[in-house]
């Protein structure tokens, strides 16, 4: 008990850290810049000791259960030799902390929201959610994808730069091709996928299965899956908005 509240104590300290920078910025242009008295500054103070709380406890999670989870998880399915089931707990890793990604739901229900309001889809509840279900739904399928291809590249040794590189030749080819109402959104789908769930899952998956595979380096081979997450909904979405 003692050693876990030392540990939140720690983390609490660096979330204070973390968060400085922000808060003096917007207190300077605030306070100095625009010479006005901060609004509500009562609840602004508790808003902040809420967002250092929940940082403080979501990093320590992932100290003690995601990281630790998804390394031995790695590590049993090495262990236990089957390419076939790896693969497939890596493409479900992939596409089932895609799908609840916060970040990813909500750009997913303001990007129908607004293709209902420009005429892209019917403006009803059904026709944007079935928009907003389907975007999700394409970006966690190309996580999934991304995912599988990452791991494989840690199996084989394939320099991960040039898998790159392809990709991005992709994302240029199909932007010429894509509707340019879906292009803004699926660059952003590349950001929004790595974020609170997806990151810390899959960076332990590759860091725990290039620390079991004999010849593979956790710090050359563990890292670069985040980059495929990242990269592949870019195709993906703008293949959906073709495909509409």
């Amino acid at each position: 008990m003692k050693k876990l509240l030392s540990h939140l104590g720690l983390s609490l300290l660096d979330s204070v850290r973390d968060l400085a920078p922000i808060i003096m910025v917007i207190a300077f242009f605030q306070l100095l810049v625009l010479q006005r008295p901060i609004p509500d500054l009562a609840g602004l103070l508790a808003g902040t000791f809420l967002v250092v709380l929940g940082l403080t406890l979501f990093v320590q999670g992932l100290k003690m259960g995601l990281f630790p989870i998804g390394e031995t998880m790695a590590h049993d399915f090495a262990t236990k030799g089957s390419l076939f089931w790896l693969l497939l707990f890596a493409f479900a890793l992939g596409f089932g902390t895609t799908v609840a990604e916060p970040a990813l739901i909500a750009v997913a229900d303001e990007a129908a929201n607004v293709a209902a309001q420009g005429g892209m889809i019917t403006n009803s509840e059904q026709a944007m959610q079935e928009y907003a279900d389907g975007l999700r739904l394409t970006v966690a399928l190309s996580v999934g994808a991304a995912i599988v291809v990452g791991v494989l590249r840690i199996i084989k040794g394939w320099p991960v730069q040039y898998l790159i590189i392809i990709g991005y030749i992709g994302v240029v080819v199909m932007t010429f091709f894509a509707p340019p109402e879906i292009i803004g959104i699926a660059y952003d789908s590349g950001g929004v996928t790595t974020s609170t769930i997806t990151v810390p899952l899959v960076t332990a998956l590759g860091v725990g299965l290039a620390s079991s595979i004999r010849g593979r380096s956790p710090l050359t081979d563990g890292f670069g899956l985040i980059a495929f997450a990242s990269l592949t909904p870019m195709i993906f979405v703008m293949a959906y908005g073709i495909m509409l």
